[in-house]
């Protein structure tokens, strides 16, 4: 499957792409405007494009019509933190063929991409109640509660995208020392990269994307 990423919060867009790379598919090109994605569109034929729902300029949504003018072979799929009535309707309207949610498991938002680029219409409006947002943050509280000062300190550290190394000088600690704070984080957030760490931290509310900020509390 071939995908295009589009997401104004960067660390997020360049995490996920490497999370979908991992899963076999190919991404040929990852964007942080709907306007910068119109081009990659153009020159780089995809089954899908994930889509973030809001940007500073206006949503996704606004930019449908040109979007699916240059791609009309593309499959969109709008990504979001919460779906109401409204959005759900405007985006079939509109030509939206998925929705996923920011609540997801990264394996869930992968098995949307699948079915849009099925030739599916992936319309689940199952967390229409917000039920799926109140778990995730209730997910997200029962994380912090695990993470040591440390450990979050680390996730902060690599939200900003530092790496080991960094880490270790900024600290104040060994390298060593600082892999093994790492190694913690993932085995509590239960995933494998730091990549993935800082995709699940920033889908369950820890961390700010943009600026790498500890928002749980």
């Amino acid at each position: 499957m071939k995908v295009i990423v589009c997401d104004d919060h960067a660390m997020f867009a360049d995490s996920l792409s490497l999370v979908l790379t991992g899963a076999g598919h190919t991404v040929v090109g990852v964007a942080y405007t709907p306007e910068d994605v119109l081009p990659v569109l153009r020159g780089r034929p995809a089954d899908v494009c994930l889509i973030d729902l809001h940007f500073p300029g206006g949503t996704a949504l606004d930019w449908m019509p040109r979007l699916r003018a240059v791609a009309p072979r593309t499959g969109f799929v709008v990504l979001t933190g919460y779906l109401d009535q409204p959005v759900f309707d405007a985006g079939l309207a509109a030509g939206v063929r998925g929705f996923a949610h920011k609540g997801q498991q990264a394996r869930e938002i992968l098995t949307v991409l699948n079915r849009v680029a099925g030739g599916e219409v992936v319309a689940d409006r199952t967390p229409r109640d917000g039920g799926l947002a109140v778990r995730a943050r209730s997910r997200a509280q029962k994380v912090a509660r695990f993470l040591t000062p440390r450990e979050r300190e680390v996730l902060t550290r690599l939200a900003r995208g530092e790496s080991t190394q960094a880490l270790a000088k900024a600290m104040g600690v060994t390298r060593s020392t600082a892999r093994s704070h790492v190694q913690s984080v993932l085995s509590k957030l239960g995933v494998h990269s730091q990549r993935e760490a800082v995709i699940e931290a920033a889908r369950h509310g820890l961390v700010s994307v943009e600026t790498g900020e500890w928002l749980a509390g």
